[in-house]
């Protein structure tokens, strides 16, 4: 009997078992991870990518404002792409790159038209990077295509992978406070960022090395039109990634400590883009942490670059169930 009953046992152990290992290799199959650059041959194509790579994470020994040759220096500022793409780029909610190559074109709210990969690279290039377009034939581009494109390998069109951007906190039913930011700072960030914001330097100025630390604010840092100047934007970078690093399943600054200290970066100085009145031809469209105008809401620009944002989502809701746009006077759309 006790037989009996051990081997009934073990035929539905073994047949859990199998139902186990079948949803295990099913969900397998589905599985993606972040393709290995190290992992390529050394071939044409592997070397592109390869230099991708290093033009993402030492952006400024290839295409910086101190290269030897006038032409070849794109980036206005010795920061690195890799800066607010952390990990080369494949750090989860550290604004990643992987899986975005299928992506495109796709809709840019702040043109009012499909734009290409090539553009939307191109657009960091002339905000986080202070600088001007990379030619899209160009062999920079075509290096930092083909590795988006390659930590892109396997993603289909449309697919979306977990980790994207930088994550998503509740938000202050207040406005973030630069004061609170400041003590925040002087805690917890001035030990790598400096005590003037200035990031620390790999090397003496003028060498082209970069930044162990980058610079959060100050000429040369990004300018007022790149995404990490706004305050969403950098609150939820900041919560996922700072101090350096931590990651999104342990931050050490809570989601209100995050938001201070986000505003004091936003509230600083740094380079300025001419022609920003002319972004978001649909003003419906523009971000609410955009910290410039013109507005659809009668909001005030200091509202808008520190919130608290509950009252401008529920006028800009009322406005497009009245209107369904709000037409920017400055574009050209």
């Amino acid at each position: 009997m006790r037989k009996a009953f051990l081997l009934a046992a073990l035929f539905a152990l073994s047949l859990v078992t199998s139902v186990a290992a079948e949803e295990i290799g099913a969900s397998s199959a589905k599985f993606w991870s972040v393709p290995q650059v190290d992992a390529l041959p050394y071939d044409a194509h592997s070397r592109l990518i390869r230099h991708g790579r290093d033009l993402i994470t030492a952006t400024y020994s290839h295409i910086g404002p101190d290269m030897p040759d006038p032409a070849q220096r794109f980036a206005g500022n010795n920061l690195a792409c890799g800066n607010c793409h952390l990990d080369a780029g494949v750090k989860k909610f550290g604004l990643p790159i992987f899986g975005l190559a299928e992506d495109f074109p796709a809709y840019s709210a702040r043109i009012g038209a499909q734009i290409t990969l090539q553009e939307r690279i191109n657009s960091c290039m002339t905000r986080s990077m202070n600088g001007r377009p990379l030619p899209v034939s160009s062999a920079p581009m075509r290096a930092i295509v083909a590795y988006i494109q390659f930590l892109s390998s396997g993603v289909r069109k449309g697919e979306k992978l977990s980790g994207l951007g930088a994550g998503t906190m509740p938000e202050l039913d207040r406005a973030a406070d630069p004061a609170r930011g400041h003590d925040i700072y002087q805690a917890r960030c001035i030990g790598c960022h400096n005590v003037d914001g200035a990031g620390v330097q790999n090397s003496l100025p003028g060498h082209g090395a970069g930044y162990a630390f980058p610079p959060l604010w100050g000429s040369d840092s990004f300018n007022d039109g790149a995404g990490m100047a706004r305050l969403i934007t950098a609150a939820n970078f900041i919560h996922s990634n700072m101090p350096d690093g931590v990651d999104y399943l342990h931050p050490r600054l809570s989601p209100e400590e995050a938001w201070d200290v986000a505003a004091l970066m936003v509230s600083k100085p740094r380079p300025h883009r001419a022609g920003l009145e002319k972004d978001f031809p649909d003003l419906l469209q523009k971000p609410i942490d955009a910290p410039y105008g013109p507005y659809a809401d009668g909001f005030s620009e200091e509202q808008h670059k520190y919130g608290p944002y509950g009252p401008i989502r529920a006028k800009l809701q009322e406005i497009e169930k009245q209107q369904g746009e709000v037409r920017n006077p400055n574009s050209a759309r």
